[in-house]
């Protein structure tokens, strides 16, 4: 069996510094790190590549320690002299605050304590006059992030715009069957907090399910006026989907996102993806490596199987099975208590009636009869 490997600490902590590379060139590119904040390293461990026009060098530890105040990432250039980190005699123990002058003979500043910044960023911070106290605590800043940093249209800022946000709020758009049953899915993850419903054809001041009605697609801009910033999209669009895609457009344009949902009783597998404004019904189940898309439905009972696809705004009825590898195209409906076979794929706008076995592929805008097997 191998040995272990014996490291001594010291006692005292030892500065690890850039050398000079090249007399010509005081500056190296630090090409690799091996190391990380608080890591162990024994005697002889590579700890960094740099590189200059003429060359490159390996950078050893020179004895055993724990790295601390570590000041460079990959990509930064460093300065011949300059400290890379401190090898310490136990994680505990803290560099001394990185001073440097603010011009050519003018006044030290020390670096704020728990701020971790690179040599270059350091400078350029200072050439640009950043306060190094709103510096974040923690992360290695680079010259990369400093740029940044001065770039942002809200470095100049000292107050945040006002801006109401209320990540529970949430309002339904469409007060009939659909939206019922959404208004119920919403009560049962006990997450939401439903601000409303919205329906175009509904009185404002009228309620559905306990639920008010606060207008139609004009309300929206009002809402997020009042920190609403999420919607379900509760038109089906069973008879034409071009309605349920209007009011996703709609939402969009008023500055709302519509959050993936799924009742507590379905079961999602962990490797399948679902995609913005998805919805999936009790009892449903999605599949290994499955994919939802945009706007679809997964309704009650229904089984998405290992592998399928379902295009954006696809509909799956309650009660339909999709066997493996299926692809449902885009806007198309799966009616209730459909069977498609392994691999079928069903164009885009396709229409399965309820009941339906498909055995091959259904071509777009195709209309598979209630009842039927396809092809026939």
């Amino acid at each position: 069996m191998p040995s272990a490997r014996i490291i001594t600490l010291m006692t005292s902590s030892s500065q690890v510094l850039i050398p000079l590379l090249n007399p010509n060139e005081p500056e190296a590119l630090l090409t690799s790190l091996q190391i990380i904040e608080g890591q162990l390293v024994s005697k002889g461990d590579l700890l960094c590549t740099l590189e200059t026009t003429k060359s490159t060098s390996d950078l050893h530890a020179e004895e055993d320690g724990y790295v601390i105040g570590l000041r460079a990432q990959t990509g930064d250039t460093l300065r011949a002299g300059d400290v890379l980190c401190y090898l310490a005699p136990d994680r505990a123990w803290k560099p001394p605050a990185i001073v440097v002058p603010r011009e050519p003979g003018g006044e030290e500043s020390p670096v704020p304590d728990g701020v971790r910044i690179s040599r270059p960023a350091l400078e350029l911070a200072r050439e640009l006059g950043i306060d190094l106290n709103t510096l974040p605590i923690g992360p290695m800043i680079t010259r990369e992030m400093v740029e940044k940093l001065a770039a942002s249209p809200t470095r100049q800022m000292f107050t945040a715009p006002a801006s109401a946000f209320d990540p529970a709020a949430i309002i339904v758009y469409g007060g009939g069957g659909h939206g019922k049953s959404v208004i119920d899915l919403l009560r049962a993850l006990r997450t939401y907090r439903i601000v409303g419903v919205l329906d175009d054809g509904i009185e404002r001041g009228e309620s559905v399910m306990g639920v008010p009605v606060l207008g139609g697609g004009e309300a929206l801009a009002e809402l997020v006026g009042q920190g609403v910033r999420q919607v379900v999209n509760a038109v089906g669009g069973i008879g034409n989907v071009a309605v349920r895609m209007k009011v996703f457009e709609r939402i969009a344009a008023a500055g709302l996102v519509c959050p993936a949902v799924v009742h507590p009783t379905a079961f999602v597998e962990p490797s399948a993806m679902l995609a913005s404004g998805v919805q999936v019904f009790p009892h449903a189940y999605v599949g290994s490596d499955a994919r939802v898309g945009y706007g679809g439905i997964v309704n009650t009972g229904a089984i998405v199987s290992h592998d399928c696809i379902l295009e954006d705004f696809a509909n799956i009825s309650p009660g339909a099975m999709l066997a493996g590898g299926v692809t449902v195209g885009a806007g198309a409906l799966v009616g209730m208590g459909v069977t498609v076979n392994l691999g079928v794929r069903i164009g885009a706008q396709a229409r399965i009636g309820n009941g339906a076995t498909v055995k091959a592929d259904v071509p777009e805008r195709g209309i598979v009869r209630a009842g039927s097997t396809w092809p026939d």
